[in-house]
């Protein structure tokens, strides 16, 4: 074992005086270098994800949560000016479901489950009532802070003390409230009235006039009824995001049109609009004719009357006598034979009756103004915008400004009006936006280095093992046993009376007669050689 050890290091210590010192200073640092690898493979490797376990707690629950998780020996990590902690992240359900069971965390505070576990036949009213108190302050609380964009509420109710006369006004409770909300988060209107509600549906004999509720700046969060909350507030938001809309959308559009055109850094847009939200409900009766070319209507009943007379015609003065009622008026002298026609048609005609109810659209554009700023190609030229570029600029604008509004308006607009409502501007752009990288998932840069690293010791593995093999080779055959010179035997004495003789007889003789035995003698000899 001793001998192999000192061949061992005999040839470690051969082949290391036979690098140079490029190859010793190669090797010396490739190990180096694996050994960095294994060791930052090993510390990513058993590093731990801390994820928050708990958030929004107060100082106490956080306190009484790290005190539990330190006496298991569990790391844990706290944050947010104490209100997070968080542990290894393949630890979190099973810490939330071990915890809750062992009822942490406590914040001390009273709800109703104090009844259950704290009720004996020693309390007095005075005591049931502090508890019950406090149990709905709690419970209030809990309630409150589920809603979104509040962290935590503080509640104080104050309840009538119960009288033994009768009154007119029965006594009523009182409730301050004090929430706090998350940073840049605002409470609208509505969640406002839903907690005026709640505390007053949750506490016996609160009217909401009795209800104060305050933000962690002391800032009043008044109550709004239906009325005011759902016509104005609510008309006024429509309209502002209707507006917002309009604008955005025909901006988006001119952006990309002339960013195609110009370039999307070259090109910036700004619309303004005035737009009538006036809604108008008419109704119109209308008669026109059926025939409106030859403003003729559709004949109903047609009655056609004719009349024909065939003989003497009376005279002109009449009878005599009796004309005009004036006694003995003179009569016509001669009369003759007469005929006469009378054609007489009626025709009933009828007409289209439209009855319309109108309801308007409840908005309509009445102006828009647009803005347009154009970077010139050579920023520092101005003028190498040429002139028919900014033309055909001016040109869409007018034709989606003529779009745009309202056709009863635009119908009346000159190209001179449609023009002042356009402004095309040819300057350099010296802070132009700067839009954030999408950032899309990747492989961290670290694994390419990694993985890089280890290709480049498996290449220099793979080029020492050969080279290795190669020495090895040579040193084989620079070992190998050189051939020897055959010796000369010399021939067996054929003298037949000599010892020699008699010898080699007995051999050939032991040979011919027992070959086994012979064998093992030559065998014999050959290891004591």
């Amino acid at each position: 074992m001793n001998e192999n050890l000192t061949l061992y290091k005999e040839k470690i210590g051969t082949f290391w005086k036979s690098r140079t010192m490029s190859q010793k200073g190669m090797m010396i640092g490739s190990v180096a270098l694996l050994l960095l690898l294994f060791g930052l493979l090993a510390f990513f490797g058993t590093r731990s994800n801390f994820v928050p376990l708990y958030s929004n707690l107060t100082v106490q629950e956080t306190g009484q949560i790290k005190e539990t998780l330190d006496a298991r020996g569990i790391q844990s990590q706290i944050s947010h000016n104490g209100t997070t902690i968080s542990v290894p992240e393949p630890m979190v359900d099973t810490l939330k479901v071990e915890l809750a069971a062992e009822g942490i965390p406590n914040s001390g505070s009273i709800d109703y489950g104090t009844f259950k576990d704290g009720m004996g036949f020693g309390m007095t009213d005075n005591e049931f009532s502090v508890v019950e108190r406090a149990a709905i302050q709690t419970e209030l609380g809990n309630l409150i802070r589920n809603v979104d964009g509040v962290s935590s509420a503080n509640v104080m109710i104050t309840l009538p003390e119960e009288s033994l006369w009768v009154t007119d006004t029965p006594n009523a409770a009182s409730a301050s409230i004090v929430v706090n909300t998350a940073p840049g988060y605002q409470i609208d209107a509505k969640q406002v009235r839903a907690l005026y509600h709640l505390v007053s549906k949750s506490v016996p004999n609160l009217p909401i006039e009795n209800i104060v509720i305050m933000n962690q700046m002391f800032e009043h969060l008044e109550y709004l009824d239906d009325s005011a909350v759902g016509s104005s507030l609510t008309a006024y938001e429509q309209q502002r995001s209707i507006k917002r809309d309009v604008e955005q959308d025909i901006q988006r559009q001119l952006q990309q049109m002339l960013g195609t055109i110009m370039g999307h850094d070259k090109v910036l847009v700004s619309v303004s609009t005035d737009i009538d939200f006036t809604q108008e409900n008419r109704q119109e009766d209308l008669v026109t004719p059926v025939d409106e070319e030859n403003m003729a209507g559709l004949a109903v009943s047609i009655e056609r009357v004719t009349e024909t007379y065939s003989g003497e015609d009376m005279g002109e003065g009449g009878i005599a006598g009796v004309g005009e009622g004036i006694p003995n008026y003179p009569g016509v002298i001669g009369g003759g034979v007469g005929d006469y026609e009378r054609i007489e048609e009626r025709i009933n005609n009828d007409v289209n009756r439209i009855r319309r109810d109108i309801v308007e659209s409840p908005y309509r554009i009445r102006d828009i103004g647009l803005q347009v700023m154009v970077e010139p190609p050579n920023p520092e030229d101005p003028l190498s915008l040429p002139q028919e570029r900014i033309n055909d600029i001016q040109q869409i604008l007018g034709t989606i400004v003529r779009t745009s509004i309202d056709s009863n308006i635009a119908d009346n607009l000159t190209d001179d009006e449609i023009n002042q409502k356009i402004f095309v501007s040819a300057q350099p752009f010296n802070g132009k936006p700067v839009l954030e990288p999408v950032v899309q998932p990747m492989i961290p840069t670290w694994m390419y280095v990694v993985g890089g690293v280890l290709v480049a010791i498996i290449v220099l593995l793979v080029i020492l093992l050969v080279r290795r093999k190669k020495a090895a080779q040579e040193e084989t055959e620079e070992v190998e046993v050189q051939p020897t010179m055959a010796r000369e035997i010399p021939d067996l004495p054929n003298d037949d009376d000599s010892e020699m003789a008699v010898k080699r007889k007995q051999l050939e003789k032991l040979a011919k007669d027992k070959p086994d035995d012979f064998a093992k003698l030559v065998r014999t000899w050959l290891t004591e050689d």
